[in-house]
């Protein structure tokens, strides 16, 4: 199937479909649209392919999301989701004592006990995601959504106290 024709056609069929499942992992629409426009460029270059169906392309895009999220570094993936901006995250003020007792407090009360565990992990003992992963049996994604889901809680009750 290396007609253009008949790629165009894929294309039309699955885009949207192929297009939410990558903003559903990557949480960036223009990201999203690079990842779906890349899965075509095989074909279109001649690639020979007999037998494209939908289920091939969107396997083809998770799981270049999934390697994008793998190669990117998990520094700047938590600093860009979570601080907004690197000059803003250095020169933003660091909480006051209240503040600090209220994350804490905050943390063993809404957080369940692995993503505790997680921050712990993270945060006391400075350790890497894979090494976290290792002690704690789990994959680095799901250290690395612990981690997220604990700091969206802290973050979404720490504005809403004020």
């Amino acid at each position: 199937m290396t007609n253009r024709n008949d790629i165009e056609q894929l294309f039309k069929a699955h885009y949207t479909q192929m297009y939410r499942l990558a903003v559903a992992l990557l949480h960036d629409d223009d990201l999203a649209r690079d990842i779906v426009h890349d899965v075509f460029v095989p074909l279109l270059g001649g690639t020979s392919v007999t037998s494209v169906s939908g289920s091939y392309l969107l396997k083809a895009v998770r799981n270049r999301c999934l390697n994008y999220i793998r190669d990117c570094d998990i520094h700047k993936r938590i600093a860009n989701r979570y601080f907004l901006d690197n000059e803003e995250y250095d020169t933003e003020e660091w909480p006051d004592e209240e503040t600090i007792s209220k994350i804490y407090s905050l943390i063993k009360s809404e957080i369940s006990p692995q993503a505790r565990r997680v921050m712990e992990l993270r945060f006391s003992d400075g350790l890497p995601f894979a090494r976290i992963s290792t002690i704690m049996g789990i994959s680095q994604t799901a250290v690395f959504r612990h981690l997220s889901h604990a700091l969206t809680i802290i973050r979404h009750k720490i504005n809403e106290n004020g």
